[in-house]
């Protein structure tokens, strides 16, 4: 099936070149099988509903620093991601699983405060956890989801499907989660340097709970049931905005336009990515893990919409010879560039 004659470094791939090396060849054999690898989640057909499952791997010092990151908030946290990738398919989660790898240093009482977090998550968003596992670790605290939904067949909303003249639509407001990171590492660094000084976080309460205690839009999925508008393509911004408006695009093989003045930048992250010498439409743009909602919708939909406050249409999608650009605030085009998470990037030095 593979046929490399050199040695090649993982890191040359990419986290998504990789899935797109390993995955090109895979045949589908079962009839119950709708969607496989290459989306948010696959998508399995039984009786008259598709059901939808999706799994999520976080890796303690790759995806969460317990320096600063309370147990209880990196359970809620570890559930809301996965219940994310299933509202990106324009449908609703039902049950979850977990498995844990743990190491001895973590005490009952850890885990406990661990689970209290997903359950806690799992009551708020009505989710059964119905299985998973545990098992000892020498690499530190491995957390596992596996979400499980449905939705009937017409209202799946895959990254494939955008057309030419969709309007490009995102929920929320973007960058902060990766403000707050950047805020959380310094009183970290601050903190190692000198334990008795304490952390500073006062008034940046709503940065650091986009980093630790994001939340799945669940409300945007239940806007669009309310005012029938069914997505043309969707995902949700886990990687940044550059990276999954390019997902879309190439998957749907169109081009598109985005325009800066339109991205919504919470005033909090703008002042604080400024004080951090940071671009906040940069942070927005490349940050990730603010977990909202990216999707397309047709033109005709517009006054459904337009006049949400949580919701901002942000550009529209073009034919493929086009490009894909950002249109900056004083009217320059640019290429749109993905500088987002990269799980196989090496570490900095």
């Amino acid at each position: 099936m593979f046929d490399n004659k050199e040695k090649t470094e993982i890191a040359q791939l990419g986290e998504f070149g990789l899935i797109d090396h390993l995955t090109k060849n895979i045949k589908l054999n079962q009839q119950t099988t709708v969607k496989g690898v290459g989306d948010d989640a696959a998508v399995l057909n039984f009786k008259d509903k598709q059901v939808l499952v999706s799994t999520d791997m976080l890796l303690e010092g790759i995806h969460f620093d317990l320096a600063y990151t309370p147990l209880k908030h990196l359970g809620y946290k570890a559930i809301q991601v996965n219940l994310s990738d299933i509202y990106a398919m324009n449908a609703n989660p039902t049950q979850v699983t977990v498995s844990l790898g743990f190491s001895s240093r973590f005490p009952l009482e850890a885990v406990e405060e661990l689970y209290s977090g997903m359950l806690l998550a799992c009551d708020k968003y009505g989710v059964d956890l119905v299985g998973g596992d545990t098992t000892s670790s020498k690499q530190g605290l491995v957390i596992s989801v596996t979400s499980i939904g449905y939705a009937d067949e017409k209202e799946i909303a895959y990254r494939n499907t955008a057309n030419e003249g969709d309007l490009i639509c995102v929920s929320g407001d973007l960058g902060g989660a990766y403000i707050g990171l950047q805020l959380l590492e310094r009183e970290k660094l601050v903190f190692l340097e000198n334990p008795n000084i304490q952390p500073d976080l006062e008034g940046k309460d709503y940065i650091v709970e986009r980093q630790l205690k994001p939340e799945a839009r669940r409300d945007i999925i239940d806007l669009l049931k309310k005012i029938e508008v069914i997505p043309t393509a969707m995902i949700d911004v886990s990687d940044g905005l550059a990276s999954e408006v390019l997902h879309i695009c190439k998957q749907s093989n169109k081009g598109c336009n985005i325009y800066e003045e339109k991205i919504p930048i919470d005033p909090m992250t703008y002042e604080t990515a400024r004080e951090f010498g940071l671009d906040p439409t940069v942070c927005a743009l490349s940050g990730g893990e603010d977990y909202e909602l990216l999707f397309t919708i047709k033109q005709a939909d517009y006054e459904k919409i337009a006049h949400d406050v949580d919701i901002s249409i942000i550009g529209h999608i073009t034919e493929a010879s086009a490009g894909c650009n950002l249109i900056s605030k004083s009217g320059n085009v640019h290429q749109l560039k993905a500088q987002g998470w990269n799980a196989f990037s090496p570490p900095a030095p």
